[in-house]
């Protein structure tokens, strides 16, 4: 098994667990308030590893293309959060997760577009199949039923999650080729932080912070935890391989997600969401395998 593919299965561990770990610990706690929360927590890890490692010589030496890539990366990574998280918060994760994770698909048409990297007929027929199971999973029809009853905005916050999940994973492919990556997640760290503090602050939510639980406090800094090690695998496997390949698999935690919450969260799931779950697994695996 290539390097590069072993990196991209551990982000994927690590992705699954922070989604279930973060819907525990938002329950009762703001979602722009638990982002600023996890950010902290993933800053202090990721500058862990990068002294661990020794990267930190590195800075003197990273050029402004890499800088302007850091900061976009950032910005983008702070957005994908703001509104996953809020889409969390407004809807179930069987729901959310599977049109956060069809950010394969335009990662795959960006890949393309911006990165020259090549696109097969397995591609194609990989981002038909992942389009077919994203639609099965959601089951259109019941959600659209209870959005009668529900607020249904985490559907467009969830999309908004999605493109900016895509952006992110191009950007940080154009710039980890430079820099270690370890040193790329801590910085880009930085940036994500202050904007994740000033949407606290400019919603209000930091007055609820003396609120937050012990329980919610727990399984926010391990949702940081395991976000901070998810970006570790994921770009030291943008290192070694193509983001048409890395990002599919990295984005099949949402088999471990669902399972999790099935197991963790109690959330139940029809055949015809199983079918959808099958599909899409099917078409993420099928360029990998392919291709490798």
């Amino acid at each position: 098994m290539e390097l590069w593919l072993l990196y991209a299965v551990g982000a994927a561990v690590f992705a699954a667990l922070t989604t279930i770990l973060a819907k525990i610990g938002i329950k009762n706690v703001d979602s722009h308030l638990a982002t600023a929360i996890r950010t902290v927590v993933v800053l202090l890890f990721a500058w862990l590893m990068v002294f661990i490692v020794g990267s930190q010589n590195g800075i003197a030496d990273i050029q402004g293309r890499t800088w302007l890539l850091i900061i976009v990366s950032g910005l983008a990574t702070g957005a994908s959060w703001l509104c996953f998280f809020k889409a969390l918060k407004l809807g179930n994760v069987n729901k959310v997760v599977p049109i956060d994770k069809s950010s394969t698909v335009l990662t795959i048409l960006f890949a393309f577009i911006f990165l020259r990297e090549q696109v097969t007929i397995f591609n194609i027929i990989g981002v038909v199949l992942i389009g077919i199971g994203t639609w099965l999973m959601l089951d259109l029809k019941k959600t659209a039923a209870s959005d009668e009853k529900q607020n249904k905005s985490w559907l467009i916050y969830a999309l908004l999650a999605a493109i900016s999940a895509a952006l992110v994973a191009i950007i940080g492919r154009m710039g980890v080729v430079d820099i270690d990556a370890n040193l790329w997640t801590a910085l880009r760290t930085v940036v994500v932080v202050p904007l994740s503090l000033v949407m606290v602050f400019m919603v209000g939510s930091h007055k609820q912070l003396r609120d937050v639980g012990k329980k919610s406090w727990l399984f926010l800094v391990l949702s940081g935890f395991a976000t901070g090690a998810s970006w570790l695998f994921f770009y030291h496997a943008l290192q070694l391989g193509n983001a048409s390949l890395v990002v599919p698999i990295d984005k099949l935690s949402i088999v471990l997600t669902m399972g999790f919450s099935r197991a963790i969260l109690g959330e139940r799931f029809n055949k015809k969401s199983l079918i959808g779950l099958f599909i899409l697994t099917v078409g993420t695996l099928l360029p990998v395998f392919f291709t490798s």
